[in-house]
């Protein structure tokens, strides 16, 4: 690990959305400046984006800056709007999906940075497994699992995180307003866990914090 990082967080409009004020991106930065570890920290996340968008705007967005980490946090949309084909949307096929994020961390591990993958998260709350996408989600997920299995990357699975928060912290089985205010996008709460999470793939690495 380089003494100075460049840590990219690439994703969606959670990713967006996460470099304002208590966002995850926010409150990666501003614990890593408080330990005193040197790192910039830049968030790439644009409203509505698939697998797919990331694979176009890769180069311009991520390789040309020349990150030391990358953190993928993809796969909402790519299964969320299926439920939007009235609008002109369409999800991601579950081979194009997996093709995608192959390609995807194939090209940075090429370029000579380190990459960790994020399990999708939530569409809906509810903690018994009524939630629309809940199974659709679950099998996205395992994609990501077994595409970092396979690449040899470190995973962060914020899918298993956040059921597990979610049926610890849900006994109303709500919709929302638990770690989203609506179902996908993360409150503070949910920044809070998310940032939780990532920190503590690094730690587990060693990427910033000494090897226990």
């Amino acid at each position: 690990m380089r003494s100075s990082a460049r840590i990219i967080f690439f994703g969606d409009s959670i990713t967006e959305q996460g470099v304002k004020p208590n966002g995850y991106v926010a409150i990666l930065r501003d614990t890593l400046v408080a330990l005193g570890k040197k790192s910039e920290v830049i968030g790439a996340g644009i409203s509505g984006n698939k697998v797919a968008d990331l694979q176009r705007r890769l180069e311009n967005d991520v390789l040309k800056k020349n990150p030391s980490i990358v953190v993928i946090y993809i796969g909402i949309n790519d299964v969320w709007h299926y439920e939007f084909a009235s609008r002109g949307l369409s999800g991601t096929p579950k081979p194009e999906f997996e093709k995608g994020l192959k390609e995807i961390i194939t090209r940075i591990q090429s370029s000579g940075s380190s990459v960790i993958l994020c399990t999708p998260s939530v569409i809906g709350e509810k903690n018994d497994g009524t939630n629309k996408y809940d199974a659709m989600l679950d099998d996205y997920s395992a994609i990501s699992r077994s595409v970092a299995a396979q690449s040899s990357i470190p995973l962060c699975d914020l899918r298993s995180a956040f059921v597990d928060y979610l049926t610890k912290n849900n006994p109303a089985n709500a919709e929302k307003n638990i770690l989203t205010y609506d179902g996908v996008h993360l409150n503070d709460t949910g920044n809070r866990l998310v940032a939780g999470q990532i920190l503590a793939v690094f730690d587990g690495l060693g990427l910033f914090f000494p090897q226990k």
